[in-house]
């Protein structure tokens, strides 16, 4: 069982998204997608620990897997998954205002 991010790879999101015998092709962009996903949640967030909170695995997960269904990048924030935008919603500290 997988609980921290950094232990996801591109054979996990295979797995997940129910892809059997992927090519090296297909291994390669789910790479990418891990890459991206792992980035958009830094970028929302606004954490640096990704492991520090086991529920963003899922979030990793969905990211990726939309991704491959969509065959695109987010680029704008309305598309988002519900589960995925609370999540990230709970774990934002970027857009916390801080007392000088």
């Amino acid at each position: 069982m997988i609980t921290k991010v950094s232990e996801i790879t591109e054979s996990n999101i295979a797995d997940y998204i129910r892809l059997t015998d992927a090519s090296q092709e297909e291994l390669n962009n789910l790479k990418i997608y891990l890459g991206v996903a792992k980035d958009f949640i830094l970028n929302n967030t606004g954490i640096t620990d990704l492991d520090k909170y086991n529920d963003l695995v899922i979030v990793v997960y969905v990211l990726c897997q939309d991704m491959y269904d969509n065959r695109t990048l987010y680029v704008d924030k309305t598309n988002l998954n519900h589960v995925v935008k609370i999540i990230l919603g709970m774990h934002s500290v970027n857009l916390l205002w801080e007392k000088n």
